[in-house]
């Protein structure tokens, strides 16, 4: 090796301790400074992956609430809308948790829920108050049939009896 070629090899040496260096450096400055050290940003934040439940309770238990509510006070309008979002909801849920106990969640949901939900449609854009209770006897019984075959029978849903959103009104607005 020539001398040459060892001071060029040094140099590239010298060059990648400083770079690895200087990092230390700047932080025993910005230390004996009293200067925070500049960080390179936030840490990453953990991915959240919200469980069945977190999504029942989230997405679909207040949207079964509300279209109820809905009804109760004859708000077509309003239950035509949280009638679309139950509907999506449940669609949410199953293309965030294909899978539930070795179960495919898209399958599962629409088999137990599309008959009730699709009743409470027609019910509600024929303005009918009977057919509303019905329907929606059903589709909370459908609840509760699902419930049961995952192993989740203690979880009970049923028809609300009072709304639990005091700030909201469900009553049809008069135009």
């Amino acid at each position: 090796m020539t001398k040459h070629t060892r001071v060029i090899n040094l140099s590239y040496a010298l060059i990648g301790l400083l770079h690895m260096a200087m990092p230390m450096v700047g932080r025993a400055q910005a230390t004996s400074t009293g200067v925070a050290p500049v960080t390179p940003g936030p840490a990453p934040q953990p991915d959240y992956h919200p469980s069945m439940g977190d999504l029942m309770t989230i997405a679909v238990q207040p949207r079964h609430t509300k279209l109820g509510l809905a009804g109760k006070d004859r708000n077509w309008a309003y239950a035509t809308y949280e009638l679309s979002e139950l509907r999506n909801a449940f669609a949410r849920i199953a293309r965030t948790i294909p899978q539930y106990q070795s179960v495919d969640t898209a399958t599962l949901l629409t088999a137990m829920t599309k008959p009730p939900l699709d009743e409470l449609d027609l019910a509600i854009k024929a303005s009918d108050d009977a057919r509303f209770v019905a329907a929606y006897a059903r589709l909370t019984q459908a609840c509760n049939a699902c419930h049961q075959s995952q192993r989740h029978a203690f979880i009970v849903i049923k028809v609300p009896e009072t709304g639990m959103f005091p700030d909201q009104d469900f009553r049809p607005v008069s135009r």
